[in-house]
This record gives structure tokens, sequence and C-alpha cells, in this order.
């Protein structure tokens, strides 16, 4: 039997990442979820090769062929591409971390399965309605309290729990979300035969921005499964649940707060109608492709985020407590890292726990060396997503 025992806040997509990883090498853990269900919010995720080969490592073989069978089919052109609002293509970059696999590239998923794919297998070891609000340690041991009095006890404690972090704000007390300025509004379209036809080829490429000169910026991404989810998991994993999925578009558009007749607190009190009228408004005046994806989303799809973000702050005392993901590098979305970041975390970190279970490393450095692996390569990438100058020419809403 294992000697460690892994406790693990948060049962988000790092979080699930970092379980399926200790499973497969027979580490003990826990992951405590503070909602009732996995993935209630967000559609398209953008993957790249950090977030392809960490999923490569930490799942078993069967559930990586779901992830790769369930993402986007290939798209013609594996870039970003930026789009005025009347159509007019201005310009190309490729992805951070690009795919690296000819036959199945590393494209994009949809959130929810793979949640639920990474929930796969885990079901008698994650909590869910159970929320790490606190936590205390020593040489020993630490012990995570839980927001209904309990009290566990684990080698090691993993903050994933998110950009709000309960743990993160215990543990670094000056570290707190800062606003970007930015205010998205996610949403899907169904992508019918009857849209496949009147869009153009550029929004099936990998993922589509469009900017107008009052710095209204909208990023367009199709999700088309390379196998429907069903009949996947039929086959590769049969004893777990799954969600059928028709393909979709994601629309999201985002806008300064400066922009928005609304204040914060009245926004947070409005409803998903709403936001889609909002929507509406800002496209008004684009082409009426562009306008029409707006008209077509499904309203109820509608949802808000206000973009914040955790900066890089400097190396903090090793402890028994350690994070990963938004609970520590939370960024804007403008190079779609936070994702595939939050799943790299998830598998170094799994590597050097599996060192201090073979006895290769003692507990102090092994969580040292993660931390600064985790540093060295995830801060140089919240850099390139926060630089002013570089995010705006794809986003151009951040302050």
């Amino acid at each position: 039997m294992s000697k460690l025992h892994v406790l693990i806040a948060g049962g988000g997509i790092g979080g699930l990442c970092l379980a399926q990883a200790l499973k497969k090498a027979g580490i003990r853990f826990s992951v405590f979820e503070r909602e009732d269900d996995v993935a209630k919010s967000g559609y398209r995720l953008h993957m790249n090769m950090d977030g392809g080969e960490a999923l490569k490592k930490c799942l078993p073989e069967n559930l990586y062929q779901l992830y790769i069978q369930t993402s986007r089919k290939n798209p013609r052109r594996e870039m970003a591409v930026l789009i005025d609002e009347q159509l007019k293509e201005v310009g190309v970059r490729p992805h951070i971390g690009a795919p690296n696999d000819k036959d199945f590239p590393h494209t994009a998923v949809n959130r929810r399965t793979l949640c639920q794919i990474l929930l796969s297998g885990l079901e008698e070891d994650v909590y869910f309605n159970k929320r790490i609000v606190g936590f205390d340690q020593d040489e020993e041991e630490v012990r995570a309290y839980l927001e209904d009095g309990t009290v566990v006890r684990g080698d090691i404690l993993v903050a994933a729990d998110g950009i709000n972090s309960a743990v993160r704000t215990q543990l670094l007390p000056g570290v707190s979300p800062v606003d970007t300025g930015a205010r998205a509004f996610y949403s899907k379209s169904p992508l019918t035969s009857e849209l496949r036809e009147i869009l153009p080829e550029v929004l099936f490429d990998g993922f589509t921005s469009v900017m107008d000169d009052k710095e209204i910026f909208m990023a367009i991404g199709p999700y088309e499964a390379r196998r429907p989810v069903i009949e996947a998991a039929k086959e590769l994993a049969p004893h777990s649940i799954f969600e059928p999925v028709d393909d979709y578009i994601m629309i999201t558009l985002n806008v300064s707060a400066r922009h928005l007749s609304l204040t914060d607190e009245e926004l947070r009190q409005s409803n998903s109608k709403v936001y889609h009228e909002i929507m509406l408004n800002f496209t008004k005046n684009w082409h009426p492709v562009l306008k029409g994806l707006v008209e077509r989303l499904q309203p109820e799809t509608v949802s808000l985020l206000s973009v914040r973000s955790i900066n890089p702050i400097d190396p903090w005392p090793t402890s028994r407590v350690t994070l990963l993901g938004d609970a520590i590098h939370a960024m804007p979305p403008s190079f779609g890292a936070g994702c595939n970041l939050a799943l790299r975390d998830a598998s170094i970190l799994a590597e050097q726990i599996v060192e201090i279970e073979k006895q290769n490393k003692e507990w102090k450095n092994a969580i040292s060396h993660y931390e600064e692996e985790m540093r060295l390569h995830d801060y140089p990438i919240f850099e390139m997503s926060s630089n002013i100058d570089l995010a705006r020419k794809f986003n151009p809403v951040y302050k």
C-alpha cells in the first residue's frame, strides 16, 4: 500500500489530472470538490502540446484514446487567425505550444467531456459538495479543514481550487486576483448543416479572432468531434457516465468594462437574455455572417466572466502545501494557455510525488523542484498573455 496520502482541493481539470496520475502510480489520494458535479460552465477548450502531452502521461491508455477520439477534427490550419469585423483576414500566428501529432494533433475539446474523462475511474475517491477552507501542517502531516467541520489528514495538500483558492489565501495571504479590465461573454451556437453552408472557411480554422476599430473583440471556435462522444465512451470507458455533445461553435465577446453602460454589480444581477442583448448591440454593424452568428446563438448559454489574473510572485517557502493551475497563475485567455498549463502542472507535480513515494527524494526537495519548474515554464507564458502590446494585437480589451 502506498505510504503517501495526497489531499487535493478542487476537482477541476488540474486536480483530476493529478489524481489520474497518482492512481496510475498506485499512490493514495482524495479529491474534495466544492460543487456537486464537474464542469458546470465553459464550452470549447484549446489544447496544445503542453496539455496533450500531460494527458498522455497521466491518463491510462483507454482514457487518453477517448480524449483523442472526442477532440476536435483537424482544422484546415492550426493557427490563430485574426480578421476584422467585415471578414477580412489581417493576420495569423501559430498557437503557443503547437500541436505535436501529425494524425491527431491536440486541437480542442469540449470542456465537460474532458472533465468526465478525467473523472472516469476516480469516482470513489472524489468527494463532491466538500470544500477545503483551511489547513495546518507540521513536520509529520498536513490537516485540511472542510467547510462542514470535517478534518482530513495527509502528507501533501495540493491547491487546485481555482482563482478564488481558499488554500492559497491562507498560504499566501498577500496574493489576490487582479482585475484585467476585460469582461467576457461566453456562448455557443449549434453547428447545423445550414450554418455550415453559409460560414466562410476561415471560421473553421484553429481559432478565429475578430477585432473592430472600437476595440471590441470576438473569439470564434468550432467544436466538431472526431467521433461521437457516446459511441467512443461505450467502447473505451463503458462503466463511466458521459453526455452526448452535438457540434457547436463557441462565441466569446470580450469588451472593456469601460465600454459597458452597466456597472459590474448591475451585470452580476442581470441574466443571460441581457448578456445576449449586449452582444447583439456590440455587433450590430458587423458583417452579416458574424452578426448572424450572434443572432443564432442560444441565449440561455450566454454567461459573463470578469477576467482576472494571479500575477507571478517571488518564490515562497516550500511546505507540505503547494498549488497548481489557476490557484497560482490564473492568466488572461489571450493564448488559450490556462487549461494546458494546469494539466502540465499536474503532470510535473505527479512525477515529483512519485519520487517521494519511491524514497528517491525527500518531500521538501520534491515539492520545491515542482514549484521551481512550474515558475520557470508557466510565468513566461503568463507574461506573454499579459503583455499589453502583444495581447492587444489579438485582444485589445485589456488595460
